[in-house]
């Protein structure tokens, strides 16, 4: 059988070395070379001059909830938004499906639902809850990328959270074979009831020091475990300190933040836009500058994108009230130009993105068969036009339910084309269910 040679020549693109013009040769699937000429006899696709080519994106933090909760998204839905907005491989969480992926039968059970309908590839998160110590080794030998636990209640009751003494318990039996925690950090003691439609007094109801009180307590149980640990969707800069003192002790510690932290401003939201609800919550435009600076030093390893969709129903716009609205932002499809366009902002480059977004979480996850434009690595990769120009129409979004706080926002950067595996993702619903290669920090 005859592999099918591609080369894609670009004026720009961003290498692990940083940005150049190159050929990118393709065989097969695999990325053969990046070089400054292509070889003779293989096919040619010239990339547009206002066009650069990224590493695909990989989105290691995305609610998929099918199945049981599908009328909030699903596989199908999912990841053609994810290839819309040149992202190659999404890793589902383990909550908000039915039944949550806690078990190998239940992984089982996801990936069958999976299968036929995917644009990119999907990995798996499982899930460590009260009780299945004992089925977390396991569900890493059948492939999971780590585990996801909360520290306070999650929001659907079939997926509980860990008290300390269960913290201390799953992070002992992880470390053993060298698993990942990643943990919702947030102390229920320092919350209070949200209600109303009132953005600030919602905000005010999880303050800073829930965030940080639960990344202390996490980050001790770290150092007396061994465990590798990283924190998802920080919202509070009052963490980064902790964070960065406890890298620079040594403790295997990891950390992301998301594009509606970097983008958006408490204070500009609306009363009653519940759209913006999220746990934790947008702060202020001063805290998103420090999460900018913690980004651009270290200290935030990834960004990713937390897409936890709903119905519109369930985002409660008749009454605007954020104590009954359901709390997540749905952003996969629009995530890159986000980032992008506030990163321009702060000084980032697209190497940067192509780090924060592609390298990092594939790292994370232990995806060490892409990420990156090199040799020997899958050839997924998103064109992007950089200097492109739309603003966001809700409706015209691939994810199931036409909701997002960035509807009528002004974003710059444009994917022109998405390809997974050596070929632009179509309708052939070509994506496959994938695992880890291995697992490494970040």
């Amino acid at each position: 059988m005859t592999v099918s040679r591609t080369a894609l020549r670009a004026s720009r693109v961003i290498t692990p070395e940083g940005e150049r013009p190159a050929c990118i040769v393709v065989s097969g699937t695999t990325i053969e070379a990046v070089s400054a000429d292509a070889p003779q006899g293989v096919r040619i696709v010239d990339v547009p001059d206002d066009c650069v080519v990224l590493p695909g994106l990989v989105d290691s933090h995305v609610h998929v909830n099918e199945p049981g909760r599908t009328e909030w998204e699903g596989f199908a839905s999912a990841t053609a938004a994810a290839a819309a907005g040149g992202v190659t491989t999404i890793v589902d969480m383990p909550l908000n499906s039915v039944p949550p992926t806690v078990d190998v039968a239940a992984l089982l059970v996801k990936q069958r639902a999976a299968e036929g309908q995917l644009a990119v590839d999907v990995a798996f998160w499982g899930g460590a809850v009260p009780g299945n110590t004992q089925r977390l080794r396991p569900l890493h030998e059948a492939g999971v990328t780590g585990f996801k636990c909360f520290l306070l209640p999650s929001g659907v009751p079939e997926f509980p959270h860990l008290d300390r003494d269960g913290l201390q318990e799953a992070m002992v039996a992880i470390a053993a074979f060298d698993g990942l925690l990643i943990v919702h950090a947030e102390d229920e003691g320092e919350i209070s009831a949200a209600t109303g439609r009132s953005f600030t007094d919602f905000v005010a109801t999880r303050p800073p020091r829930a965030e940080t009180a639960a990344v202390e307590m996490l980050l001790d149980a770290t150092r007396r475990t061994g465990c590798r640990t990283h924190i998802v969707h920080l919202s509070t800069a009052r963490s980064l300190p902790l964070i960065a003192a406890a890298k620079a002790e040594g403790l295997p510690v990891t950390v992301e933040t998301c594009p509606h932290y970097l983008t958006f401003a408490a204070e500009d939201v609306p009363d009653g836009a519940t759209e913006f609800k999220c746990c934790p919550p947008i702060r202020d435009a001063e805290n998103r500058e420090q999460l900018w600076h913690g980004l651009r030093d270290g200290i935030i390893d990834l960004v990713v994108s937390d897409h936890s969709p709903c119905t519109a129903a369930e985002k409660r716009f008749d009454t605007g009230d954020f104590g009954q609205a359901w709390g997540g932002i749905a952003s996969l499809q629009l995530g890159l130009p986000a980032v992008w366009t506030a990163g321009r902002e702060h000084g980032a480059t697209l190497n940067d993105v192509a780090r924060w977004m592609s390298a990092a979480p594939a790292r994370l996850t232990g995806l060490s068969d892409r990420g990156a434009i090199s040799a020997g690595l899958q050839a997924d990769l998103t064109v992007f036009a950089p200097d492109a120009e739309f603003v966001v129409d809700a409706a015209a979004l691939l994810h199931r339910n036409p909701v997002t706080p960035y509807a009528q926002r002004a974003l710059t950067g444009v994917v022109r084309e998405t390809w997974l595996r050596g070929e632009p993702v179509d309708a052939a619903r070509r994506g496959r269910v994938t695992r880890p290669a291995q697992s490494v920090a970040a």
